[in-house]
C-alpha cells in the first residue's frame, strides 16, 4: 500500500469518526429535549392529580345529604313533614282524572 493510500484511508476514517460524533452529539440533545418534555409532562400530570383530588373531595362535599338538607331549610325555609303528613302515592290510588293525563303524557 501507498503512502497517499494509507493518507485517503485514514482521511475517511477521520471523516467516518466526526460524523459519528456529530451523530452523536444530535441524539444526545434529541434526548435531553425529550426528557424536559417528559419532566413537563409529569408536573402537569401531579397538578391534575391534585386538581382531581381536590375537586371529588369538593363533589363529596356538595352531595352531602345534610349540607342539602340545610340549604332546603335555609334558602327556601323548608322543613322536614310531620309523618301525619306524607302521603304515599301509587298507580292504584290516583285519582281517575290524574290517571287519565298521565297517559296521555
Amino acid at each position: 500500500m501507498g503512502v497517499m493510500t494509507l493518507f485517503k484511508l485514514n482521511l475517511f476514517f477521520l471523516l467516518l469518526l466526526i460524523v459519528s460524533a456529530l451523530g452523536v452529539v444530535a441524539a444526545q440533545h434529541n434526548a435531553r429535549k425529550l426528557f424536559i418534555a417528559l419532566e413537563n409532562e409529569r408536573q402537569i400530570e401531579r397538578k391534575l392529580d391534585i386538581e382531581w383530588g381536590r375537586l371529588q373531595i369538593e363533589q363529596s362535599t356538595l352531595i352531602r345529604h345534610g349540607r342539602i338538607e340545610g340549604i332546603a331549610r335555609e334558602r327556601l325555609n323548608m322543613t322536614v313533614p310531620s309523618t301525619s303528613a306524607i302521603q304515599i302515592v301509587t298507580i292504584d290510588t290516583v285519582p281517575s282524572g290524574l290517571s287519565s293525563r298521565l297517559k296521555r303524557d
